[in-house]
């Protein structure tokens, strides 16, 4: 689940540039691609005549999209200061190992579902990147739509007041109407009509969209010394990012796109596990910021993109 960031962050680290690799690489993809295929999800109508996977012996161009989740907030190197920007982000990772033609990574932190079609800040509109021979976008968004922010936020204050009980879920619950959920479905379609304009300015292209790891235990165990929750909101905040992951899923299988598992592989690595095994910090570091994937998160979320894309 993705933090909001302004476009103007100021990340730890001085900007580097990623690489990308090419020739043989290349050569060993082609081959590889002849005989993979990406899990076909179920195709809308008009949806017809979209490639399963890159075509077999093509360069492959990746376009990534996507919020601070996908940008590497706070991990070394920060290649774009101004949206929180890694050169270790799995988009950089994805690129290396395919060997891409071409790569550009557009991710921002702070990104919501409107910044795919407009400015955000200093940053262009994130579909612009794309080009009609695009082959491959990896897109993660919609956390940041829900103002999670201010949610954890609110959890944090509340729990000051009743820190044995589920006051930030009591807070979001008007009338039997739990507020987020409400968000998750209003986001919907809102990631619905991102996935058609990808598919319109890039018709060839493969598209993923990628989930967001587990932040808090999937047992509903709660970790007060590194998240000051209050016992309570734990199960209900680990319910909350489920939701958000079987929405993006569900418009993953409805609207031409694989969805990328990430909470899965991550089931044992959230923020109160203790350094070394996390791959979410729980607080700002010189390796990653607060509440959001350190290097080995992004590695790991690499693993899933490209498992995505072999059989």
């Amino acid at each position: 689940m993705t933090l909001h960031h302004s476009p103007t962050p100021a990340p730890p680290t001085a900007p580097a540039t990623g690489r990308r690799h090419a020739g043989a690489v290349r050569a060993a993809l082609a081959a590889a691609l002849a005989t993979a295929a990406v899990t076909a999800p179920a195709t809308p109508a008009g949806a017809q005549g979209r490639p399963a996977h890159p075509a077999a012996g093509e360069p492959v161009r990746y376009v990534a999209l996507g919020d601070s989740y996908s940008s590497g907030l706070g991990i070394p190197e920060q290649t774009d200061l101004n949206c929180g920007r890694s050169s270790s982000d799995y988009p950089h990772l994805v690129a290396q190992s395919l060997g891409a033609a071409s790569f550009t990574d557009v991710t921002c932190a702070g990104a919501t579902t409107q910044d795919m079609t407009q400015r955000q800040g200093s940053a262009p509109a994130q579909l612009d990147a794309l080009r009609p021979d695009t082959t491959l976008v990896t897109l993660g968004i919609g956390g940041n739509d829900l103002d999670l922010t201010g949610t954890i936020t609110r959890c944090v204050i509340l729990a000051n007041l009743a820190p044995n009980a589920a006051p930030c879920k009591a807070s979001y619950t008007v009338l039997g109407q739990d507020g987020i959920r409400r968000l998750i479905n209003a986001t919907a379609p809102r990631v619905e009509a991102v996935l058609k304009e990808i598919h319109r300015r890039s018709p060839q292209a493969t598209v993923l969209l990628v989930g967001y790891p587990a932040i808090v235990p999937d047992d509903g165990s709660a970790c007060r010394d590194l998240i000051p929750f209050a016992t309570g909101d734990f199960p209900w905040f680990r319910d909350k990012e489920k939701e958000l992951d079987s929405m993006l899923a569900e418009q993953a299988d409805v609207y031409d796109a694989t969805y990328v598992d990430l909470y899965g592989p991550s089931i044992g690595h959230d923020a109160c596990e203790p350094d070394g095994v996390r791959w979410i910090e729980p607080r700002a570091t010189d390796t990653a910021a607060g509440f959001h994937p350190n290097a080995t998160g992004h590695q790991s979320a690499a693993t899933a993109v490209r498992k995505a894309l072999t059989p």
